[in-house]
Order: C-alpha cells, then structure tokens, then sequence
C-alpha cells in the first residue's frame, strides 16, 4: 500500500471506491481518506455530586474516551487525515483545553472514584493525541517533511500560543520534560510561533493594567496615553465592588499568574521574549500596587467564608507565582548565562543588578522575593563570577543584614548604593588628585611598598585605602596580588600619538596645508575681503576689447574709403553700387523738415524709415536710429526678477486700484474657532454662516457649469 521511507507528504495511496469497489489513488493526506465520525465536545464533571448529574457525565465521557481511543490506534497516514480534516475533533480537543478543571478549580472528582478515572483516562487520551500532533517522525517509515509539517500545524491551527498556554497548564505538572520535548519541536519547526508569542505578551500585560483599572488604581507605567472619562472618578474599588465581580477579578489574576508561570517553567526559552517587553518591571510593579489592595479587600469585607477562603488561597497562590515568575526570568536571562560562563558575563550582570535596583522601588514585592529566593544566594553567585566585587559586597555586608531584618525597607536606599556601587564595578571614578591623595597616605604608613603594587591594591578592592592596608598588614591579599612585586613602580603612561599625525582630511596635501608644506604662496591668501581695483578703474580697463577686436575685424560690413581705379576704357569701378552725379536732381525740398513738426507715432517712423530716397540722409538716420537702441538697451534690464516681488507690485496695483474703486476688502475669515465646550465668539458664529452661504462659489461646487462651459469652448468632445 504505501513504499517505504517516503514523506507523508509526497506518498499516494491506491484503494478501493464505489459500490463496485474500483480502485483510485490519491494522496495520503486528503478530504476523501477521513472518516465519518462525530467527537463530542468536552464538558466538565459535576460539582455537586448529584446522581443524575454524575451518570451524564459519565455516558458523555465514555464517547469522548473511546473516540480519542480509537484516533490513536489508527495508522499514521489516517491520523493525519482525521487531524488535519475533521472539524469535530479540533473542537473537541478545544473544549478540553478550555473547560478542564485546573488545579485550583472545584471539581467533583472527590465525590465518586468513577468520575476521577473517567476524568483521568480523558486527560491521558487528550496529552497523547496532542504529543502525536507535534511529532512529525514517528519512525522511519512514518514521517513527513518538517517544513510540510511547519505549514500544516500552523495553517490549519493545530497548535496557537493560547493552546500551548493550556497545554502548560494543564499537563506541564509530571510531563515537564515531554511537553518540552513537544514545544521545542513545535518552536524549532516553525518559528512563526516566536513572533506570535511576541505579540501575545502586550495582551498578557494588558491583564494587569485591566486588573489594576477594576480597582480603581492609575497604573503608573500606562501613564495619561489615554484622556479620562467623564465618570473616572467613579470606578469602584477592591473594598467596593460587587462581591462575584470581586471573586471573578482574583479568579482572572490567579489563571493568568499560574498559566504564565507553567509555560515559562516547561520552556524556559521564551523568557528571553518576555524581557523584551520589560515583563518584569511590569510585574513587579502590578504586585506592588495590586496585591495589598485586593488582600485588604478580602480580609475586611463580609464574604462567605467559603468563598472568602478561596479567594485568600487564590492569591496567595498568585502572589507565589508572581514571585516564581520573576526568578525565572532572572535565572534564565541573567544568572544561567553567568553560571555557563557566557562571552559577554559583564552584560548579563549589570543586567541582574540593574533588574535588582528596579526592584528597590517595589519593597513588598523584593521582600516576598528575598524571602522565596534569597538574594544572598544570587550576591554569593556573583562573588564566584566576578572576585573583584567581593571586597564591595564583604564591606557592605552589614547593609544587607539589616536589610534582612527589617522588611519594610529603612535601609533600602543604603542598599540601592550598595547596588549601584556593584554596578560600576571596579571602574576608577576618583579625579587624579583623590587617586594622589589615596596612594600618600597608603605610602605614608607602608613607605617600601611601590606605587605601582598599591595602585594595583586598589584597583583589586575598589580603590578602598582601609581595606588595601588591612589585607596588606594581616596578608590577606588575593593570589593574583601575591604575585606581583611589592616594589613594583608605577607604570609609565605611553603618550599618545599627536592629533596632526593621525589625523585624516580631505584638504590634505593641498597648496593651504601648512601641517606638510613649508611654503605658501601668500599672495593667494588675504585677511577679511580681498582689496581689489577700484570701480573707475575696472571701467577704465578696456583690455577685454582689445582682445576682441581682431576676432570681429572679419564682420566688418562699414568701409570708410573707397578706392577708386581708373578703367583704360573710360568706365569707373561701380563695385560698390555708387551712382553716378545727376545734373537734374531735384534738391528743392533738401533743407525742409519733413514731418518734424508731425505727432507721428514710433511705429509710423520705423514704417517711414525707409522710405528716404537719398543714401546720405538714409546713413544719418540709421545712426540716430543705433544711438537709440543703443540707450534702449542700457536702460532695459533683462535680468529675471524674483516673482514674490512681483506678486507685492501686483498687489500694490490691485489695492490702489480697489482703493480708487472704493472697494473695501472682505475682513478675514475665521471658522476654526476654540475648543469644543467652551462656546464661541459672536465673530466665529457670523463667519461660519458666511462661509456655509457663499461655499458653492468655489472649491468643486458648480462642476456641471463649468463642464457646460469648456464643452461650448471646444474643450472637450462632445
């Protein structure tokens, strides 16, 4: 039926089909392959014991049991057809995951042992099917390609973080290692699921601002992002609020605490996303504001003591893992990596400390902490990681002693230096002169030792005189002290390289580089303005024309003299188009001014201009006629001038002209107004009429007119 050691994926299968049993082959993972069967979907066991009750459920489960028996004991091809193609399953599987009892959950289990079997056989039937849904290899023969196998669990949602989340929940407590085993693959299959869970944890951390809004407190972290109703001041508080309300808000904040909590314990890498989001900082700040509210409100207010019971164990219970929660993240992002010796270990501990002075401003919280996970032991880590912080922690020992023993936090801002002092670490912060003032008086009661070993001394212990000379006295030092000389000098500072030798430009090398040049031509350099010419003179200098003399000597069209040979046939050169005299000219009219007295127009005198007959008075006119174009061309200014001072002219003119009109401008417009609520001005309220009477003059009002109107024009076809 099926060849060996080929993918679920790629495998077809031959069967018989139809009444007369012909055969088809399909591919193994297809619609037609699964088989008509309806799982029932899960309900969970009676509280109160009742008979009737308890025989329901009993016959319902029993359907549930043998369904999901019987899943199991199929074959791997038919599995993963019924998985991937039978709706009633996955909503079955769903109401499971949903409606299970969890820890802190009554259930009747205790009221009748058949019930607990019948509970406990469909728990271990749901884990074994949802453990042969993340395996993609059962064995060799059955298996399907990862990336096959990615696609299929993430497109048809077999598996979803709220899944995975339920999963932790409700099985994580005895199959740890399984349910790891099962997420690792899940994760490593398809890592689409890191950037789901990326952005499920701001819905996770909107838990906390919703718990802390039901009762009534501004979360500090949230800020004024959003404006405050109009009613804010109306919320109710933990000691106010109804009482289900009440027990439904400690219920929501104990599931979300344990399944937190169970999902980072069975797979701790996810604790690196988690940081991303300042989970932390956001958790220790929601216990320090919303634990003691609700415990006051449950203490003093007037419950049923079943139910007020509950709801005390339900937060205690949350308040545990609050604190677990936190130390997860702590151990798997900061101190498992110093412990593993990572390469950046410096990192990783101003990580941990700086995550522990955030913790100075939540005191109940880092007390509940320091009592589950002593601090102590976390300094101690660091003692064994970093030895040059352990003559700050041995000297502010006694800060943590006190810490210790009171609770409430008086010496939390000793405590705070003490951290931030580990923080900096051995970084010198002292000026020269207190670094000098340190190693005379050091040299003063220990004269034979070098400058050079007691900087180091003070370098190892954090630059503290009064423990350098202590460990010297009673020889205490550290081993790596031993081994240095104590007439050890101190060492010689290297100077640094000069600034103009290692410097890099662009302008190096060039004729202004005084650094790698000896001389400079100064007559190219000059302070302030350069002084040159003065105006006359660069008018007077007519060297440029000169130089373009001989070039238009070959456009010249105007000869002075004409010379004039003599023909041995009589006749004289008319070359240049000179006629001959004419006795019988008519020079009567010579001396007259011709239309000198007449208002001709320009354009008349160009169209004139050449209508004189003689060639003398045509030369003199064409002179005079250069001269004015010349003058023409010297007052006219072809330069383009700037368009805002051309729309100011235009303006001017408009105004002067409205002004001559008696036209008065229309006063500025102003709709906009103040803000909404505190009424408008008798102005705004006119323009605003003006302005919703006079729209339709403008903007994209009146478009069948104007379509009309280029229509007409020719514009556009019609």
């Amino acid at each position: 039926m099926a060849c060996a050691k080929v993918p679920l994926d790629e495998l077809h299968v031959t069967e018989p089909f139809g009444p007369q049993g012909k055969e088809r082959t399909l591919p193994a993972l297809h619609p037609d392959r699964k088989e008509e069967r309806c799982f029932l979907t899960y309900k969970p066991p009676p509280e109160d014991g009742t008979p009737v009750l308890v025989e329901e459920f009993l016959e319902h489960a029993q359907f549930i049991s043998e369904d999901l028996e019987w899943l199991l004991a199929l074959p791997h091809d038919k599995f993963w057809c019924q998985v991937v193609f039978d709706e009633s399953l996955q909503r079955c599987l769903d109401s499971y995951l949903r409606h299970a009892p969890r820890g802190l959950d009554p259930s009747g289990l205790s009221s009748s042992p058949a019930v607990a079997d019948m509970q406990r056989n469909i728990h271990r039937f749901v884990f074994m099917v949802f453990l042969r849904m993340a395996t993609h290899k059962e064995s060799k023969e059955n298996f399907i390609t990862p990336a096959v196998f990615a696609e299929i669990i993430y497109n048809n949602y077999l598996f979803d973080i709220p899944k995975i989340l339920d999963l932790c929940v409700l099985f994580g407590k005895g199959n740890s290692q399984l349910l790891h085993k099962m997420i690792e693959n899940i994760f490593t299959q398809q890592p689409s699921y890191y950037g789901d869970l990326n952005e499920t944890i701001p819905s996770i951390i909107q838990v906390f601002d919703i718990i802390l809004q039901k009762c009534g407190i501004q979360s500090e972290n949230t800020g004024n992002s959003q404006p405050l109703k109009l009613n804010a001041n109306k919320c109710l508080t933990a000691m106010a609020m109804p009482e289900e309300e009440l027990a439904d808000l400690v219920l929501y904040m104990c599931d979300t605490c344990t399944t937190i909590h169970s999902f980072l314990d069975t797979f701790p890498e996810a604790c690196s996303t988690f940081k991303q989001h300042n989970f932390l900082n956001r958790l220790s700040s929601f216990y320090e504001m919303a634990v003691p509210d609700l415990e006051k409100a449950v203490k003093k207010r007037n419950f049923n003591k079943s139910l007020q019971e509950d709801m005390w164990r339900r937060i205690s219970h949350s308040r545990k893992k609050m604190v677990e929660i936190a130390h997860l993240l702590l151990q798997h992002t900061c101190l498992q990596p110093i412990l593993e010796g990572s390469e950046n270990m410096v990192s990783y501990v101003e990580d941990l400390l700086q995550n522990f002075t955030a913790f100075l401003q939540e005191k109940r919280f880092l007390a509940d902490y320091d009592e589950q996970f002593p601090i102590a032991d976390d300094i101690s880590l660091l003692q064994q990681a970093f030895p040059h912080l352990y003559p700050l922690l041995w000297s502010s020992g006694t800060l943590y002693d006190d810490f210790k023993r009171n609770k409430k936090g008086s010496n939390l801002p000793s405590f705070k230096l003490l951290l931030e002092k580990m923080t900096l670490g051995v970084v010198c912060t002292l000026s020269a002169g207190e670094l000098e003032s340190l190693l005379s008086s050091i040299r003063d009661l220990l004269p034979d030792l070098g400058e050079g070993f007691i900087l180091a001394c003070l370098e190892e212990y954090g630059y503290n005189s009064e423990l350098v000379i202590n460990n010297i006295l009673e020889d205490k030092l550290s081993p790596s002290l031993d081994k240095l000389d104590k007439a050890m000098a101190r060492p010689v500072k290297n100077e640094l390289p000069s600034v103009l030798s290692t410097r890099s430009n662009v302008f190096d090398d060039d004729e202004f580089d005084v650094f790698n040049r000896d001389r400079l031509d100064m007559s190219r350099v000059w302070k302030g303005r350069r002084q040159g010419e003065s105006v006359c003179a660069t008018l007077n200098d007519k060297q440029h024309i000169e130089e373009q003399r001989a070039r238009y000597q070959a456009y010249q069209i105007v000869v002075d003299e004409i010379p004039i040979a003599n023909d041995p046939s009589g006749e004289r050169d008319n070359a240049f188009g000179m006629d001959d005299y004419d006795d019988e000219y008519d020079d009567t009219y010579d001396t007259n001014q011709i239309g000198a007295n007449d208002l001709d127009e320009e354009d008349e005198l160009l169209n004139r201009r050449y209508e004189f007959s003689d060639y003398a008075h045509f030369r003199l006119f064409m002179m005079i006629l250069c001269y004015f174009d010349q003058n023409e061309a010297v007052k006219k200014d072809h330069f383009l001038q700037d368009p805002a001072v051309l729309r100011e002219r235009a303006e001017a003119r408009r105004a002067a002209m409205q002004s001559r009109k008696g036209y008065r401008p229309p006063p500025a417009s102003n709709v906009v107004g103040g803000p909404k609520g505190r009424g408008q001005t008798q102005e705004i309220i006119l323009d605003r009429r003006r302005k919703e009477a006079n729209k339709n003059r403008g903007a994209n009002h009146s478009r069948r007119m104007m379509a009309d109107r280029k229509r007409n024009k020719g514009m556009i076809p019609s």
